[in-house]
């Protein structure tokens, strides 16, 4: 085994580059198979309403329409047709009751996807309506209840208290108490408290949902599905669970996938194409159109209060977070964004007394759940914007009120969990650097202010979750690493293969990475929460020793050495041609600790992701018009496996955020989504982008492989109050809810000069 040149730490170019730049890369979306029927879905008008018929004799009668399905049709071959991680709550078709605008309520199947459309919108359905309830605060209290009764999908061990409990909106609550708050309030030199929010905006990966299912053979109860999903493993399970039968029924196949940033986790199109297959007995593909996302899953709009006690040299001694997540009709995954991002709440900051609470909230708007960040950009919004306000109140410069406040390795953080590789100090002071803070800032003139802004955040990544990998090494030196995470653009194939690399010393071109397939690919949770590169690069570090040290010892059993000896002549001397295969074994499962009643544990997270955003911008005061004209983004990425893949990584995160800070939104009329394409719904473009500087800070993630760790959302945390900072540091208008738009800060200046606008 002769080693080759280091892997790790080497912009290596992105295995798949070539197949995506020439077309030949295969995604779910453009598939097809023989026989195969398009499924188109009719969707409610309402909000909120009993079903009191579902008309499908036109669709039915139309040329070419193969079969039509109701809830009921479902119901015939499913018994309890409901699915989702956190609860079994969200109906393959709408049975009973629709719960949102734009909830399936039957499907059309047919050879021609024109056809199986025209048919859908022939499908007419009444309904009685129901009280709504759109507001998360309001959800808490409401007359109006989305769901009668509450059925935990037993996954998760903080959602047992809710079982079979009725007539509330509330899907978690999740609170966290450190310390005596009331003392620390009472001895505080200030109070301060502030509410913000944040809007409900969308994924929009430009791979929308797709699945095509496949009955396997005639009268055989067994499916195979090639999807765009993010968590093959889960919907294997989910679907076989839906259909009472055991995992090798369901084979789940996971070509490239055109983005996902957290939509496609869990069960999306899968369910609905699984029944159709089953009802017709014929290939049935579900594909969304881009307008159809804005009714399958969104982020959390969330509306967050925070009040915090301080001394007068601006040390934070007090903090009370209450934070309202809108979870849509569906639960989804949103009970654990409510809590693993919850405890979060207070901010990286040295705090004594914590009280937070935390809740997920049904309402009558489509199902919110994991976006890049996982609660976490909501948070940060709100508490850096928070700290500011804070240090303007006080005269206190930002950064110091910052480094006077910052959480430093081996301190505890709310929960009691010490924090343990993370580099908040480290990141903090090199932003500092790079943005110059210390310096004198040109603050323009005439009508054009400039001002400049910083924030910093940082996420526990989920637990406890399982990975396993295998390694398979061939006999002429060449290898396969088989797992199930999804490389999903954020380049985990390239840094899984360059892991093998360095664990066996052959070069990345030797190494095939298989993509993900149930029934060859061992078990992953999931392609979610920046866990891959940690918990599935410890899997595959894993197997790689694993291969590696049974490589060894047959090269000791013929009398060679490994070190020295060509992989293909090893084998030849063993089998006495080129034959046989090393498989190698790896798994990995990071120690947890449930939070105890008051959410109180030692070991909340394997590992912490810290991002920071320094901003620039400038502002027109007469018109509010503002731009940004530099952002520096930070993050602690512990050692970087592939230097190139964390730039575009972190500049990815930035960009998206940017949208969601300045530009982005759904907007709802009586529940119905009024801005549902891309026409009305902008996304950052070219020319939307200012000057961005990214940078991951030397650090190391001692737990880590190699040294590393997730990198994917931490771009996005600091962008919002960034921006919202540098727009208060330019004109004094400080603005509490996102998006941040010209149209606001106009208000806010006309307000400043005593000269409100009045709302027509």
């Amino acid at each position: 085994m002769t080693l080759s040149t280091a892997a790790v730490g080497r912009s290596i170019p992105r295995l798949e580059a070539r197949a995506k730049v020439t077309g030949r890369a295969e995604y779910v979306h453009n598939m097809s198979v023989p026989g195969m029927l398009i499924a188109k879905v009719a969707r409610s008008n309402v909000a909120h309403g009993r079903i009191r018929n579902i008309d499908v004799a036109a669709a039915r009668a139309l040329p070419g329409v193969f079969a039509v399905y109701t809830g009921e049709d479902i119901r015939k071959l499913i018994a309890e047709p409901y699915y989702g991680p956190a609860f079994h709550d969200q109906p393959i078709l709408a049975i009973d009751k629709v719960r949102y605008a734009g909830e399936p309520v039957a499907v059309v199947l047919a050879a021609d996807a024109h056809v199986a459309e025209n048919a859908a919108r022939l499908i007419e359905a009444q309904y009685e309506a129901l009280p709504a309830v759109y507001d998360e605060v309001e959800a808490m209290t409401s007359k109006a209840v989305v769901h009668e009764v509450l059925k935990p999908a037993g996954t998760f061990a903080d959602l047992k208290h809710l079982k079979d409990k009725r007539d509330t909106n509330v899907a978690l609550d999740f609170h966290l108490r450190r310390g005596d708050l009331g003392r620390a309030f009472a001895a505080a030199d200030h109070v301060f408290e502030h509410t913000f929010r944040t809007q409900q905006v969308l994924h929009l990966p430009l791979e929308p949902f797709a699945t095509v299912a496949i009955v396997n053979g005639a009268g055989d109860d067994s499916l195979t599905l090639h999807s765009s999903t993010q968590s093959p493993s889960f919907v294997r399970t989910e679907i076989a669970r839906l259909f009472g039968w055991t995992d090798n029924k369901v084979r789940v196949k996971v070509p490239y996938l055109g983005g996902g940033f957290g939509a496609k986790v869990y069960v999306k199109s899968e369910a609905l194409a699984a029944a159709c297959a089953m009802l017709a007995k014929r290939p049935v593909k579900f594909a969304t159109t881009m307008e159809e996302q804005f009714y399958m899953i969104t982020k959390h709009a969330t509306t967050l209060r925070i009040k915090s006690g301080v001394m007068q040299d601006g040390k934070i001694t007090a903090r009370e977070c209450e934070v309202w997540w809108n979870g849509g009709a569906y639960a989804d995954i949103g009970p654990r964004v409510t809590q693993k991002s919850g405890f979060t709440a207070p901010g990286p900051y040295d705090i004594d007394n914590v009280h937070i609470d935390s809740y997920a909230l049904y309402t009558n708007l489509p199902a919110a759940g994991a976006l890049r960040g996982f609660g976490i950009p909501q948070l940060v919004w709100a508490y850096e914007s928070h700290t500011d306000m804070i240090a303007r109140e006080l005269k206190i410069d930002p950064l110091t009120i910052r480094r006077k406040n910052i959480l430093r390795e081996g301190w505890p953080q709310a929960t009691g969990t010490l924090m343990r590789d993370a580099a908040l100090e480290k990141v903090l002071e090199r932003l500092a650097q790079r943005m110059q803070w210390e310096k004198p800032f040109q603050r323009g003139s005439g009508t054009i202010k400039r001002g400049r802004g910083m924030a910093i955040g940082f996420k526990a990544s989920i637990s406890p979750t399982t990975s396993m990998a295998i390694v398979n090494l061939s006999a002429d030196g060449s290898c396969a690493l088989y797992s199930s995470t999804v490389d999903m653009g954020q380049g985990s194939d390239t840094i899984m293969a360059q892991m093998v690399s360095e664990v066996m010393g052959i070069p990345i071109e030797k190494i095939t990475v298989v993509h993900p397939d149930t029934d060859v690919t061992p078990y992953d949770m999931a392609t979610l929460g920046s866990r891959s590169t940690f918990h599935m690069g410890h899997a595959v570090k894993n197997a790689a020793e694993d291969a590696r040290d049974k490589l060894l010892t047959l090269a000791s059993e013929v009398g060679l050495s490994a070190e020295t000896t060509p992989i293909p002549d090893i084998f030849k001397k063993k089998y006495g041609m080129l034959a046989g295969n090393i498989v190698g074994v790896g798994s990995f499962v990071p120690s947890y600790q449930s939070p105890d009643a008051r959410g109180q544990t030692e070991n909340a997270t394997p590992f912490w992701m810290i991002g920071a955003t320094g901003a620039e911008v400038e502002v027109d005061t007469e018109t509010g018009e503002f731009k940004v004209t530099r952002l520096v983004n930070l993050v602690d990425v512990g050692k970087s496996i592939n230097p190139a893949i964390v730039e575009t990584q972190i500049s990815g995160a930035t960009v998206m955020q940017l949208g969601f800070t300045l530009q982005e939104q759904m907007n709802f009329s009586d529940g119905h989504v009024t801005n549902a394409s891309l026409a009305d719904y902008k996304i950052p473009g070219m020319r939307d982008i200012p000057p961005m500087e990214n940078e991951a800070v030397d650090a190391e993630q001692k737990s880590g492989p190699f040294g590393a760790k997730g990198v994917g959302e931490s771009g996005t945390f600091g962008v919002s109050p960034a921006v919202a900072n540098a727009i208060d540091d330019a004109v004094g208008v400080r603005l509490t809810s996102l998006p941040l738009t010209a149209e606001a800060v106009y208000r806010g200046l006309r307000e400043k000069a005593g000269k409100p606008l009045k709302d027509s």
